[in-house]
Protein backbone atom coordinates (compact mmCIF):
# COMPACT_ATOMS: atom_id res chain seq x y z
CA UNK A 1 0.00 0.00 0.00
CA UNK A 2 2.87 2.39 0.77
CA UNK A 3 4.60 1.53 -2.51
CA UNK A 4 1.39 2.31 -4.49
CA UNK A 5 1.06 5.75 -2.91
CA UNK A 6 4.71 6.66 -3.42
CA UNK A 7 5.59 8.91 -6.38
CA UNK A 8 7.85 6.28 -7.86
CA UNK A 9 6.71 2.63 -7.55
CA UNK A 10 10.32 1.48 -7.60
CA UNK A 11 11.49 3.77 -4.78
CA UNK A 12 10.41 3.66 -1.10
CA UNK A 13 8.64 6.70 0.32
CA UNK A 14 10.57 9.09 2.61
CA UNK A 15 10.30 8.54 6.36
CA UNK A 16 7.85 11.47 7.11
CA UNK A 17 5.60 10.43 4.24
CA UNK A 18 5.59 6.83 5.41
CA UNK A 19 4.44 7.95 8.91
CA UNK A 20 1.58 10.02 7.50
CA UNK A 21 0.50 7.20 5.23
CA UNK A 22 0.52 4.75 8.16
CA UNK A 23 -1.72 7.06 10.22
CA UNK A 24 -4.14 7.56 7.33
CA UNK A 25 -4.25 3.83 6.71
CA UNK A 26 -4.95 3.15 10.44
CA UNK A 27 -7.77 5.72 10.61
CA UNK A 28 -9.31 4.54 7.34
CA UNK A 29 -9.42 0.90 8.44
CA UNK A 30 -11.15 1.79 11.73
CA UNK A 31 -13.70 4.00 10.00
CA UNK A 32 -14.49 1.18 7.57
CA UNK A 33 -14.91 -1.33 10.40
CA UNK A 34 -17.24 1.04 12.29
CA UNK A 35 -19.36 1.55 9.17
CA UNK A 36 -19.60 -2.21 8.64
CA UNK A 37 -20.65 -2.75 12.27
CA UNK A 38 -23.36 -0.08 12.06
CA UNK A 39 -24.66 -1.55 8.81
CA UNK A 40 -24.74 -5.08 10.22
CA UNK A 41 -26.47 -4.01 13.42
CA UNK A 42 -29.61 -2.77 11.64
CA UNK A 43 -32.65 -1.53 13.53
CA UNK A 44 -32.85 -2.43 17.22
CA UNK A 45 -35.79 -4.49 18.45
CA UNK A 46 -36.99 -4.80 22.02
CA UNK A 47 -36.61 -8.42 23.06
CA UNK A 48 -37.53 -10.06 26.34
CA UNK A 49 -36.64 -13.31 28.01
CA UNK A 50 -39.13 -16.15 27.76
CA UNK A 51 -38.93 -16.19 31.56
CA UNK A 52 -40.53 -12.73 31.58
CA UNK A 53 -43.12 -13.51 28.90
CA UNK A 54 -44.47 -16.82 30.18
CA UNK A 55 -44.54 -19.20 33.12
CA UNK A 56 -44.42 -22.99 33.23
CA UNK A 57 -47.77 -24.60 33.87
CA UNK A 58 -47.87 -26.16 37.33
CA UNK A 59 -45.20 -23.85 38.75
CA UNK A 60 -47.59 -21.55 40.55
CA UNK A 61 -48.55 -20.18 43.94
CA UNK A 62 -51.60 -21.26 45.92
CA UNK A 63 -53.85 -19.04 48.02
CA UNK A 64 -54.53 -19.99 51.64
CA UNK A 65 -57.15 -18.54 54.01
CA UNK A 66 -58.18 -19.09 57.61
CA UNK A 67 -60.22 -17.63 60.47
CA UNK A 68 -58.66 -16.85 63.81
CA UNK A 69 -58.49 -14.63 66.87
CA UNK A 70 -56.03 -11.90 67.78
CA UNK A 71 -55.61 -11.57 71.55
CA UNK A 72 -53.73 -9.23 73.84
CA UNK A 73 -55.08 -5.98 72.45
CA UNK A 74 -55.16 -2.85 74.57
CA UNK A 75 -58.92 -2.28 74.80
CA UNK A 76 -59.14 -1.97 71.00
CA UNK A 77 -60.75 -5.32 70.21
CA UNK A 78 -64.25 -6.30 69.12
CA UNK A 79 -67.29 -5.44 71.21
CA UNK A 80 -68.63 -8.90 72.10
CA UNK A 81 -72.12 -7.44 72.50
CA UNK A 82 -72.16 -6.51 68.82
CA UNK A 83 -69.98 -9.25 67.31
CA UNK A 84 -71.43 -12.58 68.37
CA UNK A 85 -69.00 -14.54 66.18
CA UNK A 86 -66.03 -13.30 68.19
CA UNK A 87 -67.63 -14.34 71.48
CA UNK A 88 -68.55 -17.81 70.19
CA UNK A 89 -65.07 -18.31 68.72
CA UNK A 90 -63.42 -17.28 71.99
CA UNK A 91 -65.68 -19.59 73.96
CA UNK A 92 -64.97 -22.52 71.64
CA UNK A 93 -61.21 -21.97 71.77
CA UNK A 94 -61.20 -21.84 75.58
CA UNK A 95 -63.30 -25.02 75.79
CA UNK A 96 -60.81 -26.85 73.59
CA UNK A 97 -58.16 -25.78 76.08
CA UNK A 98 -60.24 -27.13 78.98
CA UNK A 99 -61.72 -23.83 80.21
CA UNK A 100 -65.50 -23.65 80.65
CA UNK A 101 -66.90 -20.14 80.19
CA UNK A 102 -70.51 -20.95 79.29
CA UNK A 103 -71.93 -20.05 82.71
CA UNK A 104 -70.04 -16.79 83.22
CA UNK A 105 -70.38 -13.32 81.72
CA UNK A 106 -67.40 -12.74 79.47
CA UNK A 107 -67.08 -9.26 77.95
CA UNK A 108 -63.38 -8.70 77.20
CA UNK A 109 -62.33 -5.92 74.85
CA UNK A 110 -58.89 -7.25 73.99
CA UNK A 111 -59.93 -9.91 71.43
CA UNK A 112 -60.61 -9.43 67.70
CA UNK A 113 -61.83 -11.84 65.03
CA UNK A 114 -59.63 -11.79 61.93
CA UNK A 115 -59.27 -13.34 58.51
CA UNK A 116 -55.78 -14.72 57.91
CA UNK A 117 -54.49 -15.01 54.34
CA UNK A 118 -51.21 -16.31 52.92
CA UNK A 119 -49.64 -17.41 49.65
CA UNK A 120 -48.10 -20.87 49.47
CA UNK A 121 -45.06 -20.70 47.15
CA UNK A 122 -44.49 -23.46 44.60
CA UNK A 123 -42.51 -26.46 45.85
CA UNK A 124 -42.76 -25.34 49.49
CA UNK A 125 -41.72 -28.20 51.77
CA UNK A 126 -42.94 -29.14 55.23
CA UNK A 127 -41.52 -26.87 57.89
CA UNK A 128 -40.94 -23.95 55.53
CA UNK A 129 -41.94 -20.51 56.80
CA UNK A 130 -44.30 -18.16 54.94
CA UNK A 131 -45.61 -14.64 55.63
CA UNK A 132 -49.25 -14.19 56.59
CA UNK A 133 -51.64 -11.22 56.41
CA UNK A 134 -54.14 -10.52 59.21
CA UNK A 135 -57.29 -8.37 58.72
CA UNK A 136 -60.03 -7.58 61.21
CA UNK A 137 -63.63 -8.50 60.32
CA UNK A 138 -65.34 -7.03 63.40
CA UNK A 139 -65.48 -3.57 64.93
CA UNK A 140 -61.98 -3.63 66.41
CA UNK A 141 -60.24 -0.26 66.44
CA UNK A 142 -56.67 -1.53 66.12
CA UNK A 143 -54.68 -4.76 66.03
CA UNK A 144 -51.52 -3.13 67.35
CA UNK A 145 -49.83 -5.13 70.08
CA UNK A 146 -51.95 -8.25 69.50
CA UNK A 147 -50.91 -11.85 68.89
CA UNK A 148 -52.61 -14.29 66.56
CA UNK A 149 -53.65 -17.55 68.18
CA UNK A 150 -53.02 -20.84 66.34
CA UNK A 151 -54.95 -20.62 63.06
CA UNK A 152 -55.11 -23.34 60.39
CA UNK A 153 -54.84 -22.10 56.80
CA UNK A 154 -56.78 -24.00 54.16
CA UNK A 155 -56.58 -24.15 50.38
CA UNK A 156 -59.36 -24.17 47.80
CA UNK A 157 -59.83 -27.92 48.32
CA UNK A 158 -60.57 -27.50 52.05
CA UNK A 159 -57.34 -29.15 53.17
CA UNK A 160 -55.05 -27.54 55.76
CA UNK A 161 -51.69 -26.65 54.23
CA UNK A 162 -50.23 -24.34 56.88
CA UNK A 163 -50.67 -23.13 60.45
CA UNK A 164 -50.18 -19.48 61.45
CA UNK A 165 -49.35 -17.88 64.79
CA UNK A 166 -47.35 -14.92 66.08
CA UNK A 167 -47.28 -11.22 66.91
CA UNK A 168 -49.06 -8.93 64.48
CA UNK A 169 -47.06 -6.07 63.01
CA UNK A 170 -49.27 -3.05 62.22
CA UNK A 171 -47.97 -0.23 60.04
CA UNK A 172 -50.75 2.25 60.86
CA UNK A 173 -51.94 3.87 64.05
CA UNK A 174 -54.84 5.97 65.30
CA UNK A 175 -55.28 8.35 68.22
CA UNK A 176 -58.16 10.53 69.29
CA UNK A 177 -59.13 12.98 71.95
CA UNK A 178 -62.25 14.84 72.98
CA UNK A 179 -62.29 17.15 69.97
CA UNK A 180 -59.82 15.74 67.43
CA UNK A 181 -58.51 12.45 66.05
CA UNK A 182 -55.68 11.36 63.77
CA UNK A 183 -55.13 8.15 61.82
CA UNK A 184 -52.28 6.97 59.66
CA UNK A 185 -52.53 3.85 57.54
CA UNK A 186 -54.92 1.05 58.43
CA UNK A 187 -54.47 -0.10 62.06
CA UNK A 188 -56.98 -2.93 61.62
CA UNK A 189 -54.72 -4.82 59.23
CA UNK A 190 -51.22 -6.19 59.72
CA UNK A 191 -48.85 -8.97 58.83
CA UNK A 192 -46.76 -11.61 60.56
CA UNK A 193 -43.39 -12.19 58.86
CA UNK A 194 -42.62 -15.92 58.79
CA UNK A 195 -45.76 -16.44 60.86
CA UNK A 196 -46.94 -19.52 58.96
CA UNK A 197 -45.47 -23.02 58.93
CA UNK A 198 -46.14 -25.31 55.96
CA UNK A 199 -47.74 -28.57 57.12
CA UNK A 200 -48.69 -30.19 53.80
CA UNK A 201 -46.76 -30.31 50.52
CA UNK A 202 -48.26 -30.15 47.05
CA UNK A 203 -47.04 -33.18 45.12
CA UNK A 204 -45.51 -32.00 41.85
CA UNK A 205 -42.33 -33.47 40.33
CA UNK A 206 -40.66 -31.67 37.46
CA UNK A 207 -37.77 -34.10 37.04
CA UNK A 208 -40.08 -36.95 35.96
CA UNK A 209 -41.99 -34.94 33.35
CA UNK A 210 -41.54 -35.59 29.64
CA UNK A 211 -43.30 -32.43 28.53
CA UNK A 212 -44.20 -29.02 29.93
CA UNK A 213 -46.49 -26.19 28.92
CA UNK A 214 -45.60 -22.53 28.80
CA UNK A 215 -48.46 -20.18 29.75
CA UNK A 216 -48.09 -16.72 28.20
CA UNK A 217 -48.89 -13.84 30.53
CA UNK A 218 -50.21 -11.83 27.54
CA UNK A 219 -51.67 -14.38 25.10
CA UNK A 220 -50.81 -13.68 21.47
CA UNK A 221 -50.52 -16.01 18.47
CA UNK A 222 -47.43 -14.31 17.03
CA UNK A 223 -45.60 -14.31 20.35
CA UNK A 224 -46.46 -17.98 20.96
CA UNK A 225 -45.12 -18.94 17.52
CA UNK A 226 -41.92 -16.94 18.04
CA UNK A 227 -41.35 -18.63 21.40
CA UNK A 228 -41.78 -22.08 19.83
CA UNK A 229 -39.39 -21.17 17.00
CA UNK A 230 -36.77 -19.88 19.43
CA UNK A 231 -36.96 -23.07 21.51
CA UNK A 232 -36.72 -25.31 18.44
CA UNK A 233 -33.74 -23.35 17.14
CA UNK A 234 -31.97 -23.68 20.49
CA UNK A 235 -32.67 -27.41 20.91
CA UNK A 236 -32.15 -28.22 17.24
CA UNK A 237 -35.43 -30.17 17.07
CA UNK A 238 -39.15 -29.59 16.53
CA UNK A 239 -40.07 -30.46 20.11
CA UNK A 240 -41.95 -27.19 20.77
CA UNK A 241 -45.37 -26.38 19.32
CA UNK A 242 -47.82 -23.51 19.97
CA UNK A 243 -51.18 -24.96 21.04
CA UNK A 244 -53.16 -21.72 21.32
CA UNK A 245 -52.40 -18.00 21.79
CA UNK A 246 -51.64 -18.56 25.46
CA UNK A 247 -49.93 -21.98 25.53
CA UNK A 248 -46.72 -23.43 24.05
CA UNK A 249 -46.01 -27.16 24.44
CA UNK A 250 -42.39 -28.18 25.08
CA UNK A 251 -41.43 -31.86 24.80
CA UNK A 252 -38.23 -33.36 26.17
CA UNK A 253 -36.10 -34.09 23.07
CA UNK A 254 -35.00 -37.67 22.42
CA UNK A 255 -31.41 -38.16 23.44
CA UNK A 256 -31.29 -34.92 25.42
CA UNK A 257 -28.61 -35.08 28.08
CA UNK A 258 -30.70 -33.78 30.97
CA UNK A 259 -34.16 -33.65 32.51
CA UNK A 260 -37.09 -31.30 31.95
CA UNK A 261 -35.61 -29.05 34.64
CA UNK A 262 -32.50 -28.57 32.48
CA UNK A 263 -34.63 -27.81 29.43
CA UNK A 264 -36.71 -25.28 31.34
CA UNK A 265 -33.60 -23.61 32.76
CA UNK A 266 -32.07 -23.19 29.30
CA UNK A 267 -35.31 -22.23 27.56
CA UNK A 268 -36.38 -19.47 29.96
CA UNK A 269 -33.22 -17.47 29.18
CA UNK A 270 -33.90 -17.29 25.42
CA UNK A 271 -34.87 -13.85 24.12
CA UNK A 272 -37.96 -13.27 21.98
CA UNK A 273 -39.53 -10.13 20.54
CA UNK A 274 -43.15 -10.09 21.83
CA UNK A 275 -46.06 -8.90 19.73
CA UNK A 276 -49.31 -7.48 21.05
CA UNK A 277 -52.62 -6.26 19.69
CA UNK A 278 -52.90 -2.52 19.15
CA UNK A 279 -54.80 -1.28 22.19
CA UNK A 280 -55.85 1.97 23.82
CA UNK A 281 -56.49 1.67 27.58
CA UNK A 282 -58.69 4.32 29.19
CA UNK A 283 -59.40 4.86 32.89
CA UNK A 284 -62.33 7.25 33.01
CA UNK A 285 -62.15 7.58 36.80
CA UNK A 286 -58.68 9.14 36.81
CA UNK A 287 -58.46 10.35 33.21
CA UNK A 288 -55.44 8.15 32.43
CA UNK A 289 -54.90 7.21 28.76
CA UNK A 290 -52.33 4.62 27.62
CA UNK A 291 -51.83 4.24 23.85
CA UNK A 292 -49.96 1.22 22.49
CA UNK A 293 -47.11 1.45 20.01
CA UNK A 294 -48.99 -0.13 17.07
CA UNK A 295 -52.09 2.10 17.26
CA UNK A 296 -52.88 3.64 13.87
CA UNK A 297 -55.54 6.08 12.71
CA UNK A 298 -57.03 6.56 9.26
CA UNK A 299 -57.40 10.06 7.82
CA UNK A 300 -59.95 11.87 9.96
CA UNK A 301 -60.86 15.46 10.81
CA UNK A 302 -61.41 16.30 14.48
CA UNK A 303 -62.90 19.41 16.07
CA UNK A 304 -63.50 19.96 19.74
CA UNK A 305 -65.44 22.77 21.42
CA UNK A 306 -66.47 23.53 24.98
CA UNK A 307 -69.86 24.84 26.04
CA UNK A 308 -69.91 26.44 29.49
CA UNK A 309 -73.10 27.61 31.21
CA UNK A 310 -72.52 29.71 34.32
CA UNK A 311 -75.38 30.55 36.71
CA UNK A 312 -74.63 33.26 39.29
CA UNK A 313 -76.98 34.02 42.17
CA UNK A 314 -76.63 37.51 43.78
CA UNK A 315 -79.71 38.02 45.98
CA UNK A 316 -80.41 41.51 47.27
CA UNK A 317 -82.09 42.58 50.50
CA UNK A 318 -84.93 45.15 50.20
CA UNK A 319 -85.75 47.06 53.39
CA UNK A 320 -88.60 49.51 54.07
CA UNK A 321 -88.01 53.15 54.83
CA UNK A 322 -87.07 54.14 58.38
CA UNK A 323 -89.94 54.24 60.86
CA UNK A 324 -92.27 52.61 58.27
CA UNK A 325 -95.14 50.68 59.83
CA UNK A 326 -96.36 48.89 56.69
CA UNK A 327 -93.19 47.72 54.93
CA UNK A 328 -91.14 44.59 55.66
CA UNK A 329 -87.70 43.31 54.83
CA UNK A 330 -87.62 40.87 51.88
CA UNK A 331 -84.91 39.12 49.84
CA UNK A 332 -85.10 39.86 46.12
CA UNK A 333 -83.48 37.14 43.95
CA UNK A 334 -81.05 38.19 41.25
CA UNK A 335 -79.92 35.52 38.77
CA UNK A 336 -77.37 35.97 35.99
CA UNK A 337 -76.90 33.28 33.31
CA UNK A 338 -73.84 33.36 31.05
CA UNK A 339 -73.25 31.02 28.11
CA UNK A 340 -69.68 30.68 26.81
CA UNK A 341 -68.86 28.68 23.70
CA UNK A 342 -65.44 28.28 22.15
CA UNK A 343 -65.90 29.51 18.59
CA UNK A 344 -62.22 29.60 17.68
CA UNK A 345 -61.82 25.82 17.71
CA UNK A 346 -61.34 24.59 14.13
CA UNK A 347 -61.13 21.20 12.46
CA UNK A 348 -57.76 19.45 12.69
CA UNK A 349 -56.83 16.76 10.19
CA UNK A 350 -55.08 13.63 11.40
CA UNK A 351 -53.37 11.93 8.46
CA UNK A 352 -53.58 8.26 7.58
CA UNK A 353 -51.27 5.78 9.33
CA UNK A 354 -49.61 8.22 11.68
CA UNK A 355 -47.21 6.95 14.31
CA UNK A 356 -47.79 7.06 18.04
CA UNK A 357 -45.71 10.21 18.42
CA UNK A 358 -47.58 11.95 15.60
CA UNK A 359 -50.91 10.93 17.10
CA UNK A 360 -49.95 12.36 20.49
CA UNK A 361 -48.70 15.56 18.89
CA UNK A 362 -51.92 15.91 16.89
CA UNK A 363 -54.14 15.45 19.93
CA UNK A 364 -52.04 17.87 21.97
CA UNK A 365 -52.32 20.43 19.16
CA UNK A 366 -56.07 20.51 19.70
CA UNK A 367 -55.46 21.92 23.19
CA UNK A 368 -57.67 19.42 24.97
CA UNK A 369 -57.31 17.78 28.35
CA UNK A 370 -57.38 14.07 29.18
CA UNK A 371 -61.14 14.03 29.72
CA UNK A 372 -61.88 15.53 26.30
CA UNK A 373 -59.20 13.33 24.72
CA UNK A 374 -61.03 10.23 25.97
CA UNK A 375 -64.19 11.41 24.21
CA UNK A 376 -62.24 12.15 21.02
CA UNK A 377 -60.64 8.69 20.95
CA UNK A 378 -64.00 7.01 21.51
CA UNK A 379 -65.55 9.12 18.74
CA UNK A 380 -62.72 8.23 16.33
CA UNK A 381 -63.26 4.56 17.17
CA UNK A 382 -67.00 4.91 16.54
CA UNK A 383 -66.22 6.46 13.14
CA UNK A 384 -64.15 3.40 12.22
CA UNK A 385 -60.93 5.39 11.87
CA UNK A 386 -59.08 3.94 14.87
CA UNK A 387 -57.34 0.65 14.07
CA UNK A 388 -57.01 -0.47 17.65
CA UNK A 389 -58.96 -1.95 20.51
CA UNK A 390 -60.26 0.40 23.19
CA UNK A 391 -60.32 -1.05 26.71
CA UNK A 392 -62.14 0.98 29.34
CA UNK A 393 -61.06 0.19 32.89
Amino acid sequence: MRAFLAPDPMLPAPAPARGLIDRLWFVGIHLLMAALLLTAAGPAHATSRIKDLAGFEGVRENILVGYGLVVGLRATGDDLKNIAATKESLTGMLERLGVNTRDGKMQPDNVAAVIVTATLPPFARQGARIDVQVSSIGDAQSLQGGSLAVTPLMGADGEVYAVAQGSVQVGGFSAQGAAASVQRGVPTSGRIPNGGIVEREIDFSLADMRQAKLSLRNPDLTTARRIAQAINAFLGTTSSTPIDPGTVLVNLPDGYDGSMIDVMTDVEQLRVEPDQTARVVIDENTGVIVIGQDVRISTVAVAQGNLTIRVTETPQVSQPSPFSETGETVVVPRTEITVEEDTDRKLAVVDDGVSLQELVNGLNALGVGPRDMISILQAIKAAGALQAEIEVM
